[in-house]
């Protein structure tokens, strides 16, 4: 019988990361069997569903008390599964709130967890340091400055890398993906990311077509939206009215390449943005209690990821009601109007890229360490 697998993730950048390594794994045990909780990515890794990851994806700290129950179900499904087959090794990806907990319950009963995406401990919540250390084997690390944080506080901790490193890039040339969309090649390109789930893109909407409003008015330029899997197109085209926005499926890496400008999100898509070297805007809005919730336990110097690793402010981030039409636009003509600004831009994005790429794939680095793993268990057990 092959190895018996869990993974899990939660969000849909968690979900791809866990699907390219669980086909790195593959590579390593062609017989082994994964199961878990998924997304689309994991299903196409031929992972077995035991939860939906769609049913995970809440963000905000006020906004998921009403989704508790609904969590809870799931927790005790995928963990229900486990105990009637337990795993030879638990692999968890990224959403603390809901694997901390899954980890806990599997290191109770002797398997071995592995976590992939460290949770963000040095920003916030640092009481959940001695949990980790007694309930993971092994933490993977996607930024660089984490290793030594967590080696510090006691964990096996190892920088792998961003697993987006090496691998975003646009699948079109800049004159085919304009010519697909009939965009003209005199106009700028805006790519407008208001975010992979429904919530926050509906937080973000007013204020960037209002944006796009105030952009267009001063300069002609194009816009595309590129919608997610999570959110989907039609979302967008319900909503955006007569804003002068080409919504599209998909096409994320394509947009953002191809873009002189991005409006994005804080979160992984900054980090695309990044290793693409495309100038951005990024901006973040949640409710107003969670705004101050977090403002009391969040202690960092900035809250975009792209910030944080450069240890600088590359890239403006407006938060909360920073967030406003006014601002954005602002922002956006600035860079548009200024080349040398956006070329610093670029210099200041590439060494961002430079630091995420540890020296070969990240998933190669983290299937090894899964490996190493799983042998030091083998030899435990014998």
């Amino acid at each position: 019988m092959g190895r018996q697998i869990l993974i899990s993730a939660g969000e849909a950048s968690g979900d791809l990361y866990a699907g390219m390594l669980v086909e790195q794994l593959r590579r390593a045990w062609p017989d082994a069997e994964f199961f878990g909780c998924t997304g689309p990515r994991l299903r196409e890794a031929g992972v077995r569903t035991v939860v939906d990851a769609a049913s995970l994806a809440v963000v905000g700290l006020v906004e998921v008390v009403c989704h508790i129950p609904r969590i809870y179900r799931e927790y005790r499904k995928l963990l229900a599964v486990a105990r009637q087959n337990p795993p030879d090794l638990a692999i968890l990806t990224d959403s603390p709130d809901f694997h901390l907990r899954v980890a806990k319950a599997l290191h109770g009963q002797g398997i071995p967890v592995v976590y992939l995406v460290a949770p963000q401990a040095w920003a916030w919540r640092k009481g959940r340091l001695p949990h980790m250390r007694r309930t993971l084997a092994r933490l993977l690390c996607i930024f660089p400055f984490e290793e030594e944080f967590f080696r510090n506080h006691g964990l096996n901790a190892s920088y792998i890398g961003h697993p987006l490193a090496g691998r975003v890039k646009p699948a079109l040339s800049r004159d085919e993906f304009f010519k697909k969309h009939r965009l003209p090649l005199s106009r700028p390109l805006i790519a407008v990311l208001p975010g992979s789930r429904r919530g926050e893109a509906a937080r973000h909407l007013p204020a960037l077509l209002d944006a796009v409003e105030r952009i267009y008015g001063a300069q002609a330029a194009s816009f595309v939206l590129p919608a997610s899997v999570t959110t989907g197109a039609a979302f967008f085209r319900d909503r955006i009215g007569t804003a002068p926005i080409q919504v599209i499926e998909g096409e994320s890496w394509d947009a953002i390449a191809h873009a002189d400008l991005a409006l994005a999100a804080s979160g992984t898509v900054t980090v695309e943005a990044a290793l693409l070297g495309t100038p951005l805007v990024t901006f973040y809005r949640v409710t107003a209690i969670s705004w101050v919730l977090g403002r009391l336990l969040v202690r960092v110097p900035f809250y975009s990821m792209v910030n944080l690793i450069a240890g600088r402010a590359a890239v403006p981030e407006l938060m909360q009601t920073q967030m406003t039409g006014e601002r954005l636009a602002r922002e956006a003509l600035n860079l548009l109007r200024d080349q040398a600004a956006r070329e610093r831009m670029r210099a200041d994005l590439a060494e961002v890229a430079r630091k995420l790429f540890a020296g070969e794939g990240a998933m190669v680095r983290a299937a090894r360490i899964v490996q190493e793993l799983m042998e030091e268990q083998v030899a435990h057990v014998s």
